[in-house]
């Protein structure tokens, strides 16, 4: 079955991951409207980033370290990792201990159109192309995969961005770092939960991930207390919080929609 991995890595009495379900996967699998896909920013032992692709009745999935970049020249490892359900494109929230413990945060969502005529088949050659129309990344793209001894056999990917009016030097993901969901960082989504969670044995530890978590839970139990009060509002890049506004979509399909040359 599809979920079979997905589900044997969670106990879901203890996770708000959804578990999925199988009429929703069916029913996914036989839509003919717009595939989905999102872009969900993970902080767990490591902050990551996983870029998901409806196909199938199931989310596909590849775990992006440093996360997507605009820029064509750019090459982003993306390891595949089991596929989700569907309902997980909507998932944002606190993992309080398991597989994948941490916060995860919404960070992008939209529509994809595959540039190929049988997506199986390019998945099978390693060599996906399609187009993505959601608030941040938009355009061309593809999936290349890699033969890295270092990897799992057909587990390493590169996400690269192809060249177009939606490609260029800005680092998206510092541009625009803030959920589209909920418009809050990874501290709001801590403080929406409960910041002191992990008293003990913290999914990052050590290194950078681990003073990142540190600062994130002394920012989330400041606005939960109700200390941050408008500093923590007021610590929001000016521009970054508007970057991630639904007024940012574009409605119309990708091909047909033109690139707003003031952003």
């Amino acid at each position: 079955m599809p979920l079979d991995k997905y589900k044997a890595k969670r106990n879901f009495t203890k996770t708000p991951e959804p578990a999925g379900s199988g009429e929703m996967e069916r029913r996914a699998a036989k839509k003919k409207s717009e595939l989905f896909f999102c872009v969900q920013k993970h902080l767990a032992s490591h902050l990551h980033y996983d870029f998901r692709l409806e196909h199938n009745g199931v989310l596909l999935s590849w775990a992006v370290p440093k996360g997507p970049s605009l820029d064509p020249a750019t090459k982003r490892l993306a390891m595949q990792v089991e596929d989700h359900p569907i309902e997980y494109g909507d998932f944002e929230g606190v993992i309080p201990e398991g597989y994948g413990a941490g916060i995860v945060m919404l960070w992008d969502r939209g529509t994809w159109a595959p540039e190929v005529d049988d997506v199986d088949a390019a998945l099978k050659k390693g060599d996906l192309k399609f187009s993505l129309d959601g608030y941040k990344l938009k355009g061309s793209w593809v999936l290349v995969r890699t033969k890295s001894p270092a990897y799992a056999a057909g587990r390493s990917w590169l996400l690269i961005k192809h060249r177009d009016d939606w490609s260029g030097d800005v680092d998206i993901t510092e541009f625009a770092p803030r959920s589209v969901k909920s418009d809050g960082d990874l501290a709001d989504i801590l403080a929406a939960d409960t910041p002191a969670i992990w008293k003990s044995n913290r999914p990052a530890k050590g290194g950078a991930s681990g003073a990142m978590l540190n600062e994130i839970i002394e920012k989330a139990a400041a606005i939960k207390g109700g200390t941050a009060g408008s500093a923590a509002k007021s610590a929001k890049p000016a521009s970054v919080g508007k970057a991630a506004s639904s007024k940012t979509v574009s409605k119309k399909p990708l091909r047909k929609s033109k690139p707003d040359r003031k952003r």
